[in-house]
């Protein structure tokens, strides 16, 4: 039996109104609603922005019920065709929302209904073109369970952003001009950016095209362009947004990186929290207090408060000082003014894996012999500014293959000196080995490849399609970081 406490029976009704400033939508009856591709205005440290957006009713992104179907209605109201993908949802594969994978864009003004099983969790939706995702064109998709409505919890969405006021087009053109020289993160707009790796032995690396075969002595690329902004929930943090909580209260903070080419670090500051979930899926609880998170990846983080108070929740960008976030305060709370840099650069994310080495997923796929194995080579490089799986570009791939039903395994190698995290859509998959350690980790559709790692997923194929498996950096998905996993019958 549930017994619901005054501060249960406050966070359900909380939950009930709102999760942050995203909306709640539909209930039990199963009716579509409405989701426009549009335009919006956002303010950005008091400079109007023009982007893109997801309006469901009645604002940005969509959260459903236990139970309800994903029942949608997608009108395109920009001035391009676009279409949308269900980022962390198993649709049928005409529903995926690959551009003409097998559907066609949607023109101006054109409306397209949805109807699948929803997959509960902390998902997103964008779009599939990547200079429209640069757009802001994205965002959340929450799936509640059960679990969420019986939990004694309020909950929180944190969605980030990196944005620029230039054109993505203008974007791309600065980063694969090759403005690169070498320098770290406190290099000017539009610049190269990294860290030192450690030399390497390369000897023993096959399989990579030599346009793209990283040497001795060379740096790990961590961010190759400086945004002008980076930001959570559409604000940054000269305006943060500020979550009315309760005082003694739990709270799940549900944490997407929607950002283009960001990676951050969660940090919960003088509080710690218990990451229970990834892109999705449960995991063993982890304590801590910084967590990282690569683009496209979610991180659901269970935080206790205590008394009365104000709690900054920042995303650090990962080998810089720039941050964003938004701050959990109990009524009456003073919040006090936090810069949009940090005193020290933020290190580099889980180059050794350490963070993924301690997840163990708490639904972990049924034991299966093992049918068809692939490796998968990520390579690529800054000059010229070409990434690559299995040394091809989308265009000239060569499909990874499998069979509906067949266990199958795939192992990412990274050859180049950037992270790449890897999105399979259509599965979930399991990450079982770690550079050459079999482990028992967590369920995603996102995983992040350091430099020079090893990474093996495990998956049971599913519906006989064409899905797309792809880097979710954009300004690598826009130059063809892309291949295809082909399922046959």
């Amino acid at each position: 039996m549930t017994t619901f406490s005054r501060r249960g029976f406050l966070a359900a009704s909380a939950a009930a109104l709102a999760i942050s400033q995203f909306p709640r939508t539909g209930s039990a009856q199963q009716h579509a609603l409405d989701l426009r591709a549009t335009s919006r205005t956002l303010d950005i440290d008091g400079k109007a922005a023009t982007v893109w957006g997801l309006a469901g009713p009645p604002g940005q992104g969509l959260v459903l019920d236990p139970g309800q179907r994903f029942m949608v209605n997608l009108t395109n109201e920009l001035p391009t065709p676009t279409l949308i993908h269900w980022h962390g949802q198993i649709p049928p594969n005409e529903q995926d929302g690959v551009p003409d994978m097998p559907m066609p864009m949607l023109a101006p003004g054109q409306m397209r209904g949805y109807d699948f099983v929803a997959t509960p969790g902390t998902h997103w939706m964008h779009a599939h073109i990547p200079l429209q995702e640069m757009r802001l064109l994205a965002a959340p998709l929450i799936v509640r369970s059960p679990q969420d409505i019986t939990g004694d919890r309020q909950e929180v969405t944190m969605f980030l952003h990196d944005f620029a006021f230039k054109s993505p087009e203008e974007v791309m053109e600065e980063i694969t001009g090759g403005h690169s020289s070498g320098g770290h993160a406190s290099m000017g707009h539009g610049e190269m950016s990294g860290n030192r790796m450690p030399q390497m032995d390369q000897s023993a690396m096959p399989g990579m095209d030599h346009g793209s075969m990283p040497m001795a002595g060379m740096e790990m690329d961590l961010n190759d362009y400086n945004w002008d902004a980076y930001l959570a929930n559409d604000r940054t943090l000269s305006d943060p947004e500020v979550v009315r909580v309760e005082r003694g209260g739990r709270v799940l903070l549900r944490v997407i990186n929607a950002s283009a080419a960001t990676v951050f670090w969660v940090d919960t500051g003088a509080v710690d929290a218990r990451l229970v979930a990834v892109d999705g899926h449960a995991v063993q609880p982890v304590k801590g207090s910084r967590f990282g998170i690569a683009m496209g990846q979610r991180l659901d983080m269970e935080i206790d408060l205590s008394g009365s108070g104000a709690w900054p929740m920042l995303a650090l960008r990962e080998g810089a000082r720039e941050r964003t976030g938004l701050i959990l305060a109990t009524a009456g709370a003073d919040t006090a003014k936090i810069g949009s840099t940090a005193d020290e650069e933020a290190a580099a994310f889980d180059t050794d894996l350490s963070q993924e080495l301690q997840l163990v997923a708490r639904d972990p796929l049924p034991p299966r012999a093992l049918q068809r194995s692939h490796m998968v080579m990520l390579g690529g490089g800054m000059q010229p500014y070409r990434w690559t799986i299995n040394g091809r570009t989308w265009g000239e791939h060569v499909p990874v293959t499998a069979r509906t039903g067949e266990r199958v395994e795939i192992m990412f190698h990274n050859m180049s000196m950037m992270g790449h995290p890897m999105h399979l859509h259509g599965h979930v998959f399991q990450v079982v080995e770690i550079n050459g350690k079999r482990i028992d980790g967590a369920r995603r559709d996102t995983v992040f490849v350091p430099p020079m790692a090893m990474v093996t997923v495990a998956l049971d194929a599913g519906e006989a399609a064409r899905w797309m498996l792809h880097c979710h950096h954009m300004p690598h998905l826009e130059t063809g970081m892309m291949t295809e996993f082909a399922v046959a019958a």
